[in-house]
């Protein structure tokens, strides 16, 4: 019989502050479309992060990666990285792109593909806010 495959999931947060902006678009464009959110000042957000990662369960361990690997992993490409900073001039992996959720989640799943030999990356959860969150499964094959 094959090893099962198992995916597990690890949360974390970070607080972040960020301004929603588009410099290709006029100022008015900007409130009008990112309103409350393009507030030149920032405005700011505890972003609850999940991460999920799939492989075989190794018959020695029982596990496909300690859980204590995955959450450290997280912490140093992601949670270090972003926690009290401005996401839009503070974190090296976001820099050019406009910190929407979405964009974020991507740049996340950048950070964290290919981290979790012999398990992969298979999901990225982004909650925003307790209502609104973001989910990435990754690039298209």
């Amino acid at each position: 019989m094959a090893d099962p495959v198992v995916r597990i999931t690890t949360s974390s947060h970070f607080s972040s502050a960020h301004r929603l902006h588009n410099d290709a678009r006029d100022p008015a464009w900007n409130r009008d479309v990112f309103g409350k959110c393009n507030n030149p000042h920032a405005h700011g957000h505890t972003y609850e992060l999940e991460v999920t990662v799939e492989g075989p369960v190794d018959p020695a361990t029982g596990w496909i990666l300690d859980f204590g690997d995955l959450k450290r992993i997280v912490a140093e490409k992601v949670v270090k990285k972003c926690d009290l900073k401005n996401l839009n001039s503070d974190v090296p992996f976001l820099r050019g792109v406009n910190p929407t959720a979405e964009n974020i989640a991507v740049r996340i799943w950048e950070e964290l593909a290919g981290c979790f030999a012999p398990g992969r990356l298979v999901r990225v959860v982004l909650h925003e806010t307790e209502r609104n969150k973001v989910v990435y499964t990754g690039p298209e094959r």
